[in-house]
């Protein structure tokens, strides 16, 4: 019996530090351009290291515990530029998410309940980044790698 390919969904991911941030939300929410300000987070020294995993489509599997995601194979190093079209850049094959960033949420509030905070994807429980509809979602996606939470 054959096994199943590993899900794929409608996301990109980035490569920040030893993790990736799974960025999801509707078309035209803008995930190529987070993916796109986090690497240029990255050259300008906001953070350590940043790299595109995935544009667009997203491969996901749950390993030993962790969730990993891929590109999809003939979007690899591909991402979407606004203006310019299809741009290769360096990528990751593989990382692990550590977060997801879900963009024009409308469950996002100003101060979120533990519960919010949290989210399972293929069986895997993750931080999760609410940004409401119309916010940029660079200063918060910032703030959360840079602090910790107070556990309020």
């Amino acid at each position: 019996m054959n096994a199943l390919p590993p899900p794929t969904i409608h996301a990109s991911a980035v490569l920040v530090g030893a993790r990736a941030l799974l960025i999801q939300g509707p078309p035209g929410a803008g995930k190529s351009r987070l993916a796109l300000a986090l690497l240029d987070a990255a050259q300008a020294g906001l953070l350590a290291f940043a790299r595109l995993v995935a544009d667009d489509r997203a491969h996901l599997e749950a390993a030993h515990g962790r969730l990993l995601v891929r590109p999809a194979p003939v979007l690899a190093g591909l991402i979407e530029v606004r203006g310019l079209g299809i741009r290769r850049v360096p990528y990751e094959p593989v990382a692990v998410v550590g977060a997801l960033v879900e963009l024009a949420a409308e469950d996002a509030r100003r101060l979120p309940d533990r519960s919010s905070r949290e989210t399972e994807i293929v069986q895997i429980r993750l931080p999760r980044i609410a940004v409401a509809p119309g916010v940029d979602p660079l200063p918060l996606v910032l703030a959360y790698l840079r602090t910790a939470d107070a556990g309020i």
